[in-house]
């Protein structure tokens, strides 16, 4: 019988998670502060698309019409059954790479996205991969690509492999996923209480393996105990992508973009003396100890001119998606924590706190008055964009098209949260993707749906579900007790989400 799984986890599902780098509104913003010319892109491809969130998010939540494929029919289904939801809907199979990638009624792409697939999968399938981004990819499009890097990983490539052994030996086959996994991690707890030297070469070791310990089982199972599993260096993604003609355009994480928030004065200055864009890569991932890069490649990447650049960066509509007295002033970093300037980003958030978009010449022209420079509100933009604050915002038409197509699939999201399903997120059209909803503030929703309006009400509702299903909110790590303490609980929350969390979501076309 042949292993259609091709050795990689496929008897747990993978986790529910959304990820924004796919959005291809992101890489618009990402490309224009590279000086690179964007696609307009209307054709889009997830190859390898999980549960299928992100994809049915994008694909509800924008004009782009998206295609992708999983090789996991469970989580094709349910994929299938999202996109199902919403006219239109992303066309979703549930074939291997090869078969799909050999399909011949896919149109070109301006966009193709793997997001956790590079590092998992076997040379063979790189290879289709990459002989599919050659033909199907077009001249100008992107290509958005994570994955474990070196050096990183390096002193965790041998202790994955003994997780992974250990899981394959050492216990039953018919124990299941889960129980290889606890097992093998219970393993490398008793190994390391016995001070092997390697565990003293590399102290680091023990924090991730407690970090491990703390994780959901189905992404640690997915993450670390597939039979392929490659943490490959930056120059060698970019030989393999060469034959697809592509080119490294810029980092997906925004905090790459602002080098001054990662690197010394003196990593920045031996940076600049390398003229191999690729070398430099190479050497910045020592510096800052890389272990996952997000990426997008273009396929002949175009320079703007100055003049472009400003004109193309300044009609680009921008978004707050957090309130503003949430933000702070502050950037978590490798060099530590980063005091931003409250001369520029206070006014930035005044602007902005009404959760309009608004373009980045808009803002600079607004902020004039504080000596504010279109440069600084474009590296603002960015800066509040990796602190999940701000997101790059549709235009009127596109947020009016899509709005129907958004609260259909949020309507069927909103139903599975009266079950407990893992989705926490829900689609906006003034986003073209994601926003993080969490499960009672779903029934919050649903109550509003049903012709519930006061927190009161929402919180009523909301406890009606949970208790008949047996269930009971959690309290700084305690279980609430009894009707008095759940409703009051929620009641506090129903009143904060009716003064903060409703109107943001209102804005951003969540909800009406």
């Amino acid at each position: 019988m042949s292993d259609w799984t091709s050795g990689y986890v496929a008897d747990i599902a993978y986790t529910y998670g959304y990820y924004a780098e796919l959005n291809p509104l992101r890489a618009r913003l990402l490309l224009l502060n590279s000086r690179l010319v964007p696609p307009r892109v209307g054709t889009a491809c997830e190859l390898g698309f999980g549960q299928g969130v992100s994809v049915n998010i994008h694909a509800a939540a924008s004009g782009t019409r998206w295609y992708g494929t999983d090789f996991n029919p469970s989580q094709a289904g349910f994929a299938q059954q999202l996109a199902s939801s919403y006219s239109d809907g992303a066309q979703l199979y549930d074939q291997a790479f090869a078969e799909f990638c050999a399909r011949d009624d896919l149109p070109d792409f301006d966009y193709i996205a793997l997001h956790g697939i590079w590092s998992w999968i076997s040379d063979h399938n790189r290879d289709v991969i990459v002989d599919f981004l050659r033909r199907k990819l077009k001249v100008g499009g992107i290509l958005y690509l994570s994955y474990n890097t070196q050096p990183g990983w390096t002193a965790m490539v041998p202790v994955r492999d003994l997780l992974t052994r250990h899981a394959e030996i050492m216990t039953s086959p018919g124990a299941g996923m889960v129980a290889k996994v606890d097992n093998a991690i219970t393993f490398a707890r008793k190994l390391w209480a016995a001070n092997p030297a390697f565990a003293r070469a590399h102290p680091q070791v023990a924090e991730r393996l407690k970090a491990i310990e703390a994780q959901d089982r189905h992404y640690v199972a997915h993450e670390y105990f597939n039979r392929d599993w490659l943490p490959m260096s930056f120059a060698k993604v970019a030989d393999w992508l060469e034959h697809a003609k592509l080119n490294f355009a810029c980092s997906a994480t925004a905090a790459e973009h602002v080098p001054e928030v990662q690197l010394t004065a003196e990593q920045r200055a031996l940076l600049d003396e390398l003229p191999d864009p690729v070398f430099r890569q190479s050497v910045r991932d020592f510096m800052i100890n890389q272990q996952f890069r997000r990426d997008y490649w273009v396929k002949g990447p175009r320079q703007l001119t100055p003049l472009e650049h400003a004109e193309q960066i300044s009609a680009l509509r921008v978004v707050l998606f957090m309130p503003a007295a949430e933000v702070g002033y502050t950037l978590n970093s490798i060099l530590g924590q980063v005091t931003l300037s409250e001369a520029i980003y206070k006014p930035v958030l005044q602007l902005l706190a009404d959760h309009q978009p608004r373009t980045i010449g808009q803002l600079a022209q607004a902020l004039r008055e504080y000596q504010i420079s279109l440069a600084q509100v474009q590296q603002a933009a960015i800066v509040l964009m990796e602190k999940g604050a701000l997101a790059v915002a549709q235009d009127d038409e596109a947020i009016a098209r899509c709005r129907p197509r958004a609260s259909a699939l949020n309507r069927v999201l909103l139903e599975q949260a009266r079950g407990g399903q893992a989705v926490q997120f829900l689609a906006s059209p003034v986003l073209g993707g994601g926003v993080t909803v969490e499960r009672i503030q779903q029934l919050f929703l649903l109550a509003r749906v049903h012709g519930k309006g006061q927190p009161g009400e929402l919180a009523d509702y909301a406890w009606a579900l949970l208790k008949a299903q047996g269930q009971a909110l959690v309290k700084d790590g305690a279980t609430l007790q009894g009707d008095e303490q759940n409703l009051a609980e929620l009641n506090v929350r129903a009143e904060a989400f009716s003064a903060t969390r409703l109107p943001l979501l209102i804005a951003l076309g969540v909800v009406d």
